[in-house]
């Protein structure tokens, strides 16, 4: 079964455009939770550009009290320390809310978004240091990958559970090219294979970035994989069809069990 984790990191931009508490990040998660997503993915970076500490204590309790079923899943560097401005660091917002996944993301500060997995052609031994922390709060750990096998060898060496593939250029190549052209399918046997791969030697498979209403279908049939993680196409195609419908369209491109 794969799984639907909305990310709901865009109500927070939106919020905090204006500052104030509208729109709710925690009922945008209770709208996603009764259209019937099993999952919440936030992102919080240490500038708070969008979703904030505040947010990630607020969910956690929210899911914690009220949908137990629901998991958690909080993405970002672990090597963000704290910061004056109020970032408590990424160690301690696993270790204080527990959630049921953390994702690992090499990103910058500087960066609009994530762009690339991790390199672990070399050992990164402050990284699998990283993972048995969070893994020792309750986590399970997730690496920001690149479909590229030797890479995923190393994710599992170093200890993760599971990895979440960046689809950021299968999307960018069925933008350009559509869904039937030879390099869309090159993309997505790469992405099966990667997958594959994935499980093969014992580790789960995420996927995340630019997944849409025109890609996510195709692709869920093509790789096996246990989660999808959604934030900004599912969020700006609520602007034309309304949350809870929009997370129905999106829940309705997974394949059933």
């Amino acid at each position: 079964m794969t799984v639907l984790s909305v990310n709901l990191n865009k109500i927070a931009v939106l919020r905090n455009s204006r500052e104030g508490h509208r729109p709710s990040v925690v009922a945008a998660a209770r709208t996603v939770i009764a259209a019937g997503v099993k999952g919440i993915t936030v992102h919080p970076r240490p500038d708070q550009r969008h979703i904030r500490p505040q947010d990630v204590y607020d969910l956690a309790a929210l899911l914690n009290n009220e949908y137990p079923d629901v998991e958690f899943n909080i993405e970002g560097n672990p090597h963000a320390a704290p910061t004056i401005e109020g970032y408590p660091g990424f160690d301690t917002l696993i270790k204080d809310t527990a959630p049921s996944q953390a994702t690992l993301v090499p990103d910058s500060d500087d960066q609009l978004t994530s762009d690339h997995g991790w390199d672990l052609r070399t050992n990164n031994s402050e990284l699998a240091d990283k993972i048995s922390l969070y893994q020792s709060f309750g986590a399970r750990v997730s690496l920001f990958m690149d479909p590229e096998l030797d890479q995923i060898d190393a994710a599992k060496t170093h200890g993760a559970d599971r990895i979440e593939l960046y689809t950021g250029p299968l999307a960018e190549t069925i933008w350009a090219h559509g869904v039937d052209d030879p390099r869309t399918e090159d993309s997505l046997r790469t992405y099966a294979n990667a997958a594959r791969h994935a499980h093969q030697i014992g580790l789960g498979v995420n996927a995340g970035h630019d997944l849409d209403l025109g890609n996510l279908s195709i692709f869920c049939q093509q790789a096996e994989i246990n989660e999808v993680s959604i934030g900004h196409a599912l969020i700006a195609d609520a602007l034309e069809y309304g949350l809870f419908e929009s997370t129905r369209k999106y829940l309705a491109l997974i394949p059933p069990d």
